[in-house]
């Protein structure tokens, strides 16, 4: 296969070509040469670039990706790093899935108004700045993890609250 122009690995990538001049300006790729005013690409920059889109999905910074490339140009990465960010990963998926699970019992919940709920009132202390949350938790840009609504709370057995009569009583 021949060389392909910034226009080419663009369509290919899926990135405008201000992305790619950017990448060579980080250092993650760099074009063979030029045809005129056009940079030229080696066609081994897309698998290079699929990778670092990879990277980027995963959470990586471009710094941290860079330093998934050896000397060679090859991908170097370090297993103990990729691990991390699995268990990264698998926590705030554990904390969207409780947060979705709580904004579905508030919109099932058979509570007049949501501030009488007490699984609402569990979500909005677990975010750290609720009124009933304790001074440590209140640390500014930190997200404290949410507690998973009471068991048989999901939207699918909304629970009766002290003082309110369950839906259709």
């Amino acid at each position: 296969m021949t060389e392909l122009d910034i226009a080419e690995v663009a369509h290919r990538a899926g990135v405008p070509a201000s992305t790619l001049r950017y990448y060579e300006e980080k250092g993650l790729i760099a074009p063979t040469g030029r045809r005129g005013l056009r940079r030229q690409y080696d066609p081994g920059v897309l698998e290079r670039l699929a990778l670092i889109a990879l990277g980027r999905t995963a959470g990586f910074s471009l710094d941290e990706i860079a330093g998934m490339f050896g000397p060679d140009g090859q991908p170097d990465i370090d297993r103990e790093m990729l691990t991390a960010r699995a268990d990264e990963l698998d926590r705030r998926i554990r904390e969207l899935a409780v947060l979705r699970d709580s904004l579905r019992h508030a919109a099932a919940c058979p509570a007049p108004r949501h501030l009488e709920c007490p699984t609402f009132r569990r979500l909005l202390d677990a975010t750290g700045t609720g009124p009933a949350a304790p001074r440590e938790r209140r640390t500014p840009g930190r997200r404290q993890p949410l507690r998973p609504p009471p068991s048989g709370s999901g939207p699918a057995a909304p629970r009766s609250h002290a003082g309110t009569a369950p839906a259709g009583s």
